[in-house]
């Protein structure tokens, strides 16, 4: 579902005239495969969120190929990548982002109205999909009135509201307690056991690690192991 072959990143910082070359990854390989969970671990600082937002097409690498679903988007343009991951991405996020101002079913129904779907069928898809997360009941509350478990809920129904074949999970329960965390990683289990959803998360919780069928560790922009499926495998949070 996801591929990188030989890819490296640099950012530029500085005024023109003065610019400085800020290497963050280096010769990247990596294949996740379709239906897999798989987690990204390393210390602040190893490249973790540049790997994440280059498989999403919000920067693009210096060098490399990447290929997503089976698509090559290395060249792809700002629209071509907005109209790629409406299609094919989920996105969730430790600080959950959802909008304060609009209800729960709301957040939750944007793809849908980015998408075009008409009202009876957004009302339908939403409403069982809130359902199926445990939080149909909290459909007309805003995310300030709701805890960090439910906004998270929510914020999974709207990253599954378009069926996306990969869900890409930035510190997915950094913001949650142990319970809330528990039950957010059995729901992830769950929609991958069922649906077949693919998930790549980017952890620092050894727990979210564990929950993953791999691990993949990154180190000052180096991978220290890329296991294929199935293969064994070591790695170390610190």
């Amino acid at each position: 579902m996801i591929e990188m072959i030989q890819v490296s990143h640099r950012f530029v910082i500085g005024k023109k005239g003065r610019e400085r070359v800020v290497p963050v990854l280096h010769d990247i390989d990596l294949h996740v495969e379709k239906g897999e969970i798989v987690a990204i671990v390393g210390r602040s600082g190893s490249g973790k969120s540049t790997l994440l937002n280059l498989m999403s097409g919000y920067i693009h690498p210096t060098s490399g190929t990447i290929r997503v679903a089976g698509q090559a988007v290395t060249g792809l343009s700002e629209g071509d990548w907005a109209d790629f991951r409406l299609a094919h991405l989920g996105f969730m996020f430790q600080s959950f982002q959802l909008i304060p101002s609009m209800t729960a079913f709301e957040n939750a129904e944007l793809p849908l109205v980015l998408k075009g779907i008409d009202v009876a069928e957004r009302k339908k898809r939403v409403m069982a999909l809130l359902h199926q997360v445990g939080v149909a009941e909290y459909a007309g509350h805003y995310p300030g009135e709701l805890s960090g478990g439910q906004q998270q809920r929510v914020s999974v129904a709207r990253a599954l509201m378009l069926n996306p074949p990969i869900v890409l999970a930035d510190e997915p329960t950094g913001s949650l307690d142990s319970d809330n965390e528990r039950q957010l990683l059995a729901l992830i289990r769950e929609l991958n056991r069922e649906l077949g959803i693919t998930f790549v998360l980017i952890t620092h919780d050894e727990q979210v690690a564990a929950t993953a069928h791999r691990t993949i560790a990154l180190k000052d922009g180096y991978l220290l192991n890329a296991p294929r499926k199935g293969e064994a495998h070591s790695y170390e949070i610190q």
